[in-house]
C-alpha cells in the first residue's frame, strides 16, 4: 500500500473556521462513500463545530494519567487497527501528553500516512517553527507548540481558511470562538486588528511561497520558458566589482514596491575557471543579498548575456537589474557590452534596469578572449604565427633581394593573417595585420627603413592590406564561431533525437542512459538520487562511474527532477548552456524510473486481476459444489428430526452415513479451497525433512477404495527431502483425480523409481486421456477437463498438488499413458547422502488415514 495523502487547512488565527472546514470536507467525502473517521477533533465548546461531528464515526481516545489528572489523546494504535481511508486529526502542531508514544501529534500523523491512510488536519500560522520569533514580535506571545515547516510544506494539499480581521473580531464578540468571560480580554490583546492583519499577511506570504514551488514544478514539467508574471522576481547581474552592493540595494527597493517580491543575485563565471572577480567582494555581496531576504546564485557560462538571460527565464524572473558598464569609451569597439546585449535580447517579458554607480566608465580591462573554447595551445599557436610569422617572413624576403614585389609581399603577409585567424581567432589576426602593416611599410615600401610613404599607391596598398586583414580575420573568426555553434547544435540534436527515440521505443535501461550522460558531458560518475520527502535522506536509485555522489550537495553539478529526485554529476562544472541538454537527460531518467515502477504496478495489477478471476470462478463453482453436500446433509437431518415417521435402525444408519459422506465432501472442498488460498497468498512454508515414500503414500491412498489402486514401490528407493503433509495432500489429490477418470474395474497404478539424484512417482490411469494442448490448462485453478463422472470437486485438486510440489522444490507434469490414459509424474529430490537403484517391484500394504479430494 502506498503512502497516504496529507491535506492541511491553514489559518491565520484561532476561530477562522479551520476545524469547521475540515468537518465539512469529511461530510462531503462520506456522502461520496469514502470511509472517514474522526481520529481526534477538538471543538473548544463551539456549538456549530460540534454539530458537524454528528453523522461521523468517532475513534475512542486514549486516557493518560499525569499528576493525578486524566488527559485524553488520539489513540494511534486504534486508528491504525481500524485502517480508515481518511482520518481527521485536528491541531497537527499539538504536543502530546508525556507517556504518549510520540511527543508530537504530527509524528502520529506521519505513522498514519506511512500506513496508507489519508489525513486531513489543521494548523495556525503562528505554530510554524520558522515564524515563531516573528509572531512573538507581533503579538507579544511566544507559541510553545510548534511544528517544523517542512512537515506542513510537503503536504499534498494546503488550503488557506481566510477571514478579514473585522469579521473575525465580530465572530469573537458574538461568542462563537471563546466563552463570554474571555471575549473582552482576547479582543484587547491577541485579537487586536493590527495583530490579526499582520498574521493574515504572514499566512498569505507563506502560502504564496508554497504556491510558487508548485508553479516552478509545473513550468519545469511542461518545459515552459516564457515568463509568467505571477509575482515580481528580480534578478541582479553581478560582476564581482564594488558596484554590486549598489545594485543589490536597488533591486531590494524594487522588490519592496510589490508584495511578495523576490531578489535573486547571480554571478556568471567562465567555464575555464578564470575570473577577475574578487572572492572577498563576492562573499560580501552574498551576505548582503541574504540579509535583505534574497538568494545568491553562481552559474557557469562563456557568453555572459546568454547565461544571464537563461537563468532569468529559468527562475521565471520579471525584471533584471544591471549596472552601467565600467568600460571606457574606446573599449566599446570590441562589442556593445553585457547591458546593451541583455536589453536587446530580453524580449517583451523581461524588464531591464540599467543602474548608474560610482564605478561607471572607470575601466575594467579588455574583455575576456573568446578563444577559450579553442584551447590554450591553439591560441598560443595563433599568436605565434600572427606575430613571429611576419618577422620571419620579412627576414626571408629581405635575404633574397628585391623579392617578388610589393603586391606579392602583401599577399604573403595576408596569408599569415588568415592562418593566425584560423588558429588563434580574431585577436591574433588583428595583431598579425598590425605587425604585417608595419613591416611592409618599413622594409618594402619606398623609402625603405622609414615609416614614411612616398608613393600614394603604396599607401593605398597598405590600407587595403590592413582592411582586408581585418575583414578576412573577422570572417574567419565568425565562421569558426558559427562552426562551433553548428557542431554544438548538431550534438544537441543528436542527443535529443536519441532521447526521443528511446521514449518512442520504450527503452528502460537506466544504467545505459546514465552511461550516455557520463560520456556526453565527460564526467567521472553520474548518479540518480531520490528521497521520499523533503526531510528524508537521499538514496541512490542508479549510478555509473567510480565514487558517485550520495547527495546533490556533494556533486559538481546537480539537476533537480521534481521535488524528490535529482541527477548528480561529478567531474567538472558544466556551463549554463549545457544544463538545458542535461535537463532533458534528467527528465528522461525520471521517465525511465516511472516506467519501471509502472511495469511493477502493472504486474501487481495483473496479479490482482488474476486473484479477482479466481475469486469469481470460486463463487461460480462453490455455488453448486457446496450446495450439493449441504442439501444432502440438510435433507438427512430434517428426515431424522421428523416426528411423523418412525425410522428403522437401518434407515437411521443410512441417513447418518449420508450426513457423514456430505460432511467429508465439504471438508475436502474447504480443505482444497484453503490450500489454494495459501498458495495464492504465498503463505505455504514447507518443513523439509528426510522421509520414505512408503511412510506417506499409504496414508495418501486412504480416501479411495483399496481395489482401485495398485501400488508398486521398490525396496531400494532412497529417502526424499519433502514436507510429509504437503506431499500426502498432493498425492491424495492426484490419485483421487485419477480414480475419478479411470474406467470402472481398471485400477490406477502408483509406481516409484530413481533417476539420478531424483525420485519419480508416477500415477497412471487408463481413462480417456487429455490432448497435448490441454495438459497445462488442467493445472490451472477451477479447471475440469470434460465432465467429472461423480460431479464432485471444484477443479482445484491438480492446481493445489502442483503448488505444493513446487513449494517443496519438485515438479508435477502430465504425460500420456502408453495404451491410453494419462500419467501424472511427480519428481522429488532425494535426501542428501541417499542414493539407490530401482530393484524388484513389490506391492506395499495399505493403511488407513485421510486424503484430500480433487
Amino acid at each position: 500500500m502506498g503512502r497516504g495523502k496529507l491535506r492541511i487547512y491553514l489559518g491565520a488565527a484561532p476561530g477562522v473556521g479551520k476545524t469547521y472546514a475540515m468537518l465539512s470536507e469529511a461530510h462531503r467525502r462520506a456522502e461520496r462513500g469514502t470511509d472517514c473517521v474522526v481520529a481526534f477533533v477538538e471543538t473548544h465548546g463551539r456549538p456549530r463545530t460540534a454539530a458537524l461531528l454528528h453523522g461521523l464515526e468517532h475513534m475512542p481516545r486514549r486516557e493518560i494519567v499525569q499528576r493525578e489528572a486524566v488527559f485524553t489523546e488520539m489513540d494511534i494504535d486504534a486508528v491504525l487497527e481500524r485502517r480508515p481511508a481518511v482520518a481527521l486529526v485536528d491541531e497537527i502542531a499539538h504536543t502530546n501528553v508525556p507517556g504518549s508514544r510520540n511527543s508530537k501529534r504530527w509524528q502520529d500523523v506521519e505513522e498514519l500516512l506511512a500506513a496508507g491512510t489519508d489525513v486531513i488536519s489543521t494548523v495556525n500560522i503562528q505554530h510554524l517553527e520558522s515564524l515563531g520569533d516573528v509572531v512573538e514580535t507581533i503579538t507579544g506571545v511566544r507559541q510553545p507548540e510548534t511544528i517544523p515547516d517542512e512537515v506542513v510544506r510537503r503536504a499534498d494539499q494546503i488550503e488557506l481558511v481566510d477571514m478579514a480581521p473585522q469579521a473575525l473580531r465580530r465572530r469573537m464578540a458574538h461568542g462563537n470562538i471563546y466563552q463570554p468571560d474571555k471575549v473582552d480580554a482576547a479582543l484587547s490583546n491577541y485579537f487586536r486588528p493590527g495583530n490579526l492583519t499582520a498574521l493574515r499577511e504572514l499566512a498569505l506570504l507563506w502560502l504564496a511561497d508554497r504556491v510558487d514551488e508548485y508553479l516552478q514544478q509545473y513550468r519545469g514539467e511542461h518545459n515552459i520558458r516564457s515568463t509568467w508574471q505571477a509575482r515580481e522576481r528580480i534578478v541582479v547581474g553581478l560582476t564581482g566589482g564594488p558596484e554590486g552592493r549598489t545594485l543589490i540595494r536597488r533591486a531590494a527597493r524594487l522588490a519592496e514596491k510589490g508584495a511578495g517580491g523576490e531578489v535573486l543575485a547571480v554571478y556568471v563565471a567562465r567555464s575555464d575557471g578564470l575570473t577577475s572577480a574578487s572572492p572577498k567582494e563576492l562573499a560580501v555581496q552574498r551576505t548582503l543579498v541574504e540579509d535583505l531576504g534574497g538568494t545568491f546564485h553562481h552559474v557557469i557560462g562563456d557568453d555572459v548575456p546568454s547565461a544571464l538571460l537563461e537563468f532569468a527565464r529559468g527562475v521565471n524572473a520579471t525584471q533584471i537589474v544591471l549596472g552601467s558598464s565600467r568600460r571606457k569609451a574606446w573599449q566599446y569597439l570590441f562589442g556593445p557590452g553585457v547591458g546593451a546585449t541583455v536589453a536587446r535580447d530580453s524580449g517583451p517579458d523581461l524588464d531591464v534596469h540599467i543602474v548608474t554607480h560610482d564605478e561607471a566608465g572607470k575601466g575594467r580591462g579588455l574583455p575576456g578572449a573568446r578563444g577559450a573554447r579553442l584551447g590554450r595551445s591553439r591560441v598560443a599557436g595563433g599568436w605565434l604565427v600572427g606575430v613571429a610569422g611576419p618577422v620571419l617572413l620579412t627576414v626571408l624576403l629581405t635575404a633574397i633581394g628585391n623579392g617578388p614585389g610589393l603586391a606579392n609581399n602583401v599577399l604573403l603577409f595576408l596569408f599569415l593573417t588568415v592562418i593566425a585567424a584560423l588558429l588563434g581567432g580574431l585577436p591574433a589576426a588583428l595583431a598579425s595585420a598590425a605587425v604585417g602593416s608595419l613591416l611592409l611599410n618599413y622594409f618594402f615600401t619606398s623609402p625603405t627603413h622609414t615609416l614614411d610613404i612616398a608613393e600614394p599607391e603604396n599607401l593605398v596598398a597598405l590600407v587595403i592590406f590592413f582592411a582586408m586583414g581585418v575583414a578576412v580575420a573577422s570572417v574567419v573568426d565568425l565562421a569558426a564561431r558559427r562552426t562551433h555553434q553548428a557542431a554544438r547544435l548538431k550534438a544537441e540534436s543528436e542527443i535529443l533525437s536519441f532521447l526521443a527515440g528511446s521514449v518512442l521505443r520504450g527503452q528502460t535501461a537506466l544504467d545505459a542512459l546514465l552511461e550516455r550522460v557520463r560520456e556526453t558531458f565527460a564526467m567521472e560518475s553520474v548518479a540518480l538520487l531520490e528521497r521520499d520527502s523533503d526531510v528524508a535522506p537521499w538514496t541512490c536509485t542508479a549510478s555509473v562511474g567510480p565514487r558517485p555522489a550520495t547527495r546533490p550537495d556533494d556533486a559538481d553539478v546537480d539537476m533537480p527532477v521534481g521535488d524528490h529526485m535529482a541527477m548528480a554529476l561529478s567531474g567538472r562544472v558544466l556551463p549554463a548552456e549545457d544544463r538545458r541538454v542535461l535537463a532533458a537527460f534528467a527528465t528522461q531518467a525520471a521517465v525511465v524510473v516511472d516506467r519501471q515502477r509502472l511495469v511493477g504496478e502493472a504486474e501487481q495489477a495483473r496479479e490482482l486481476a488474476e486473484g479477482n478471476r479466481i475469486r469469481t470462478a470460486l463463487l461460480a463453482a462453490v455455488s453448486h459444489d457446496l450446495r450439493t453436500p449441504l442439501a444432502g446433509i440438510k435433507a438427512a437431518v430434517t428426515s431424522l428430526r421428523s416426528d411423523d415417521v418412525a425410522w428403522s435402525k437401518e434407515d437411521e444408519a443410512e441417513l447418518l452415513a449420508g450426513i457423514e459422506e456430505g460432511a467429508d465432501r465439504l471438508d475436502h472442498l474447504v480443505g482444497n479451497l484453503l490450500d489454494m488460498s495459501r498458495l495464492q497468498t504465498g503463505t505455504v512454508t514447507p518443513l523439509i525433512r528426510e522421509t520414505g515414500l512408503d511412510e506417506v503414500i499409504p496414508l495418501a491412498l486412504a480416501g479411495v477404495p483399496a481395489e482401485s489402486v495398485e501400488l508398486e514401490i521398490p525396496e531400494t528407493l532412497p529417502m526424499v527431502a519433502v514436507d510429509r503433509g504437503l506431499l500426502e495432500r498432493a498425492v491424495a489429490n492426484i490419485v483421487e483425480n485419477a480414480v475419478k477418470y479411470s474406467p470402472d474395474g481398471v485400477p490406477v497404478t502408483v509406481a516409484a523409481s530413481t533417476l539420478g539424484t531424483r525420485v519419480e512417482l508416477r500415477v497412471a490411469d487408463r481413462g480417456a486421456g487429455v490432448p497435448d494442448d490441454a495438459k497445462e490448462r488442467i493445472f490451472e485453478p477451477f479447471q475440469r477437463y470434460g465432465d467429472a463422472p461423480h460431479g464432485a470437486g471444484v477443479g482445484l485438486g491438480l492446481a493445489v498438488a502442483r503448488g505444493f510440489m513446487e513449494a517443496m522444490g519438485g515438479t508435477l507434469t502430465a504425460e500420456d499413458t502408453p495404451g491410453g490414459g494419462m500419467t501424472m509424474v511427480l519428481t522429488l529430490a532425494a535426501a542428501p547422502g541417499h542414493t539407490g537403484t530401482t530393484g524388484p517391484v513389490t506391492t506395499a500394504a495399505r493403511t488407513g488415514g485421510k486424503a484430500g479430494s480433487a
